[in-house]
């Protein structure tokens, strides 16, 4: 059975691989397997589709005899945390994170507040292929009316990661690029007393993602120009990654998170065999540094599912992706762009340093280059023996020239596209070795489909 469920659940253009029909058979399906009758919290970000897949999930929830909680606009993060909190069976997030506003998906969540297990994705998966439904209006009047108390549960939860420390005095810029962190990013930096400037902040489903957020700093960066702020902080569309920007325009992505992060819990004695748990996009530069004061770096492949998997087998306290999605025992492992930019802010203040010196005695990365190679196809919906061939192409690849640098070739989990990341000493070597690999490996996929 070829699994629907991506790299952090199911993902894809609305009306395309994400539709109405999916989506109720989604709801249907989670309430048919679950094992309490407490009711499934749903939340969503701004996409204008998602509001048509809410109706469809609520819909086929209500068939499968299930009860459930609407809170509304809201960063994917406070679904599972107000899944503990509440003891509720389970939670939907209508999302598609930092891809564009066309697309949309589904992630699900367990009655611990986790991404569901593979097991438990094949039983829904079975249920939706077994279902000869095809629903494309819905059929039942539903209240979808939001639950806002539950939404400032999530705030005061954030707020108590904060260890009584605040932030008065501070200047702090936020893009929350249209999407969910519209919804609270500004209210907690503010309530915790800094001095807060929002940008991209209007609920526009259509402009979610769109050069802005996590995946395009220059919005932030140019605000931080404009209007001198001791540091920044772009957030994705669902607000579970987060990049910040120093006051001088220095990025600080997940690499240098965790560096800094990790170095404070070292100091505190708390981070587990000095551990860090991170991909195999960390910068190399971030490892050497990491070893050379005791610590030991972990790599996994990219997803945070990867990453929650080896920090529970090695009962690490941190972890995370270069992109900003961070996982730390503060959260349950929740990846929580909010938070982690909380915390960034809470150590900037208890060591009274701007985020421009702090940074400044991070590790100096190695030169990295990531070039996507758009596809005619998506790998994960690829029959196997095809899969296979392209696996070995990247094989070899990695082989002819792991001498010269470090490459790391994947297939998106969620988008069609080959990602090819190279890293060397040099970044004239790196310019030069990735144009010759991404063009050769272009060639090399296409001969496969002739």
């Amino acid at each position: 059975m070829q699994s629907m469920f991506g790299t952090d659940g199911i993902r894809g253009k609305f009306n395309k691989e994400i539709t109405y029909s999916l989506a109720y058979k989604v709801g249907y399906a989670l309430g048919l397997n679950l094992k309490n009758n407490n009711p499934i919290l749903i939340g969503r970000d701004t996409r204008v589709s998602g509001d048509i897949l809410l109706q469809a999930i609520t819909q086929g929830i209500n068939a499968s005899g299930g009860e459930f909680i609407n809170l509304g606009i809201c960063p994917t993060p406070a679904i599972p945390f107000l899944i503990k909190q509440v003891k509720l069976s389970s939670g939907l997030m209508i999302s598609a994170s930092h891809n564009p506003p066309e697309y949309n998906g589904i992630k699900i969540f367990d009655h611990n507040g986790q991404k569901i297990s593979k097991n438990f994705e094949n039983k829904i998966q079975k249920v939706i292929e077994e279902s000869n439904l095809n629903i494309s209006v819905h059929t039942k009047d539903i209240s979808l009316k939001t639950n806002d108390q539950l939404m400032d549960e999530y705030l005061q939860g954030l707020m108590q990661t904060m260890g009584g420390e605040n932030l008065s005095g501070m200047k702090i810029i936020l893009d929350t690029c249209h999407g969910s962190a519209t919804t609270c990013a500004k209210k907690i930096f503010q309530n915790l007393g800094a001095n807060v400037r929002v940008i991209n902040n209007s609920q526009d489903g259509l402009k979610i993602n769109m050069k802005c957020g996590s995946t395009n700093l220059e919005p932030l960066k140019k605000a931080l120009r404009e209007t001198p702020a001791d540091m920044g902080f772009s957030f994705d569309g669902d607000a579970d990654r987060v990049i910040g920007v120093d006051s001088k325009g220095n990025i600080l992505d997940g690499d240098h998170i965790l560096f800094l992060w990790g170095r404070e819990l070292m100091e505190q004695k708390i981070l587990t065999n000095n551990l860090l748990i991170s991909t195999q996009m960390a910068n190399l530069g971030f490892e050497k540094a990491w070893k050379k004061i005791g610590g030991i770096l972990y790599r996994t492949d990219v997803g945070d599912n990867f990453v929650y998997e080896a920090i529970k087998e090695k009962n690490a306290f941190l972890g995370g992706e270069q992109s900003g999605h961070i996982l730390s025992k503060l959260n349950n492992f929740s990846g929580d762009g909010i938070l982690t930019a909380l915390q960034i802010c809470k150590y900037c203040k208890k060591k009274n340093i701007p985020l421009n010196d702090w940074l400044k005695s991070s590790f100096k990365p190695f030169p990295q280059k990531l070039t996507n190679i758009n596809l005619d196809f998506t790998i994960n919906k690829l029959n196997p023996k095809t899969r296979n061939l392209i696996d070995q192409t990247i094989e070899s690849f990695q082989a002819i020239y792991s001498d010269k640098c470090r490459i790391y070739i994947r297939p998106s989990g969620t988008e069609p596209l080959m990602r090819v990341l190279i890293e060397a000493e040099s970044k004239n070597t790196v310019q030069s070795l990735s144009q010759e690999i991404t063009n050769k490996l272009s060639l090399e996929i296409k001969k496969i489909f002739n």
